[in-house]
């Protein structure tokens, strides 16, 4: 008889919760990315050839920023490519 409701929450509901913890900075303080490095900028790229959002690689928005930037220009002259190669 006191047994909560599922739908109402309570104490029960907080366990399921995940905790994350804070990604480190790859770049730590550093101004400046380079395009001409496909090999670092590879690292901020997932496997379908898609830039990676700041909440996952760990960046400030700034960098983040420069790194799509830089990824762009890398695309551009043909260092990076634009879409992931077909494995078949």
């Amino acid at each position: 008889m006191n047994q909560i409701h599922p739908m109402q929450g309570g104490n029960s509901m907080r366990q399921n919760k995940k905790t994350f913890r804070k990604r480190t900075n790859p770049l730590k303080d550093s101004k400046v990315v380079d395009y001409l490095d496909p090999k670092f900028l590879n690292r901020f790229v997932n496997d379908q050839g898609k830039i990676l959002p700041k909440r996952i690689t760990g960046v400030n928005g700034y960098q983040q920023r420069q790194i799509a930037k830089a990824i762009k220009y890398a695309r551009h002259l043909a260092l990076m490519p634009f879409v992931a190669q077909d494995i078949a």
